[in-house]
């Protein structure tokens, strides 16, 4: 596991957030944090997932200060596009601002969920999921992310059958997909 190596503030919870309809229509915009009180309010979201050469995908810890989810393992890039921003446009900036990578993202699929995190608040996402290969090292934003580790597919399946109280929702939802649906994406090991 590496630690994080570099500190730039990318995100805040007045950031506002584009609210969307079941069809993903803009209906509208508001702070990051309203979005995540009580049951959540739908909104747009991405996440993506980061192979490098050898077919590992990349994992964060989340930073302790999140207010959802603090401390737990996710997905490699998560986060919100800005209203007027498209979707790959926001997954290359947030890329590059957390991991420090340069990605060309290709789209998967999309789903909506819902998870509350104990009394804190809940995440309702229509969230756009995408996948980069050949990624080098990232060099991490330490005001998103803790920690970072590469983990072969298989470890990943095994680590998650074993301790899934210490993995996202989100991430739980999205790797069994990306594992039974895209797995020419997914490399087996």
């Amino acid at each position: 596991m590496e630690t994080a190596t570099r500190f730039e503030v990318v995100s805040s919870d007045d950031e506002p957030l584009i609210l969307v309809d079941e069809q993903d229509r803009q209906v509208g915009t508001l702070d990051k944090s309203a979005c995540h009180d009580g049951d959540g309010l739908l909104h747009r979201a991405f996440s993506l997932f980061v192979f490098n050469p050898q077919g590992e995908t990349l994992l964060q810890r989340r930073h302790p200060d999140k207010r959802l989810w603090p401390g737990y393992w996710s997905n490699a890039c998560c986060s919100h596009p800005r209203d007027g921003e498209l979707l790959e446009e926001a997954v290359v900036r947030r890329a590059e601002q957390e991991l420090g990578l340069v990605v060309v993202p290709e789209f998967l699929f999309k789903f909506r969920y819902r998870a509350s995190f104990l009394d804190v608040g809940t995440e309702f996402e229509l969230c756009s999921v995408f996948v980069t290969h050949g990624a080098p090292a990232p060099r991490v934003n330490a005001s998103e992310i803790a920690e970072w580790r590469w983990i072969p597919p298989a470890d990943l399946d095994r680590e998650m059958a074993s301790e899934p109280e210490t993995f996202t929702p989100w991430l739980m939802i999205e790797w069994q997909r990306l594992r039974t649906e895209f797995r020419g994406d997914v490399q087996s090991s």
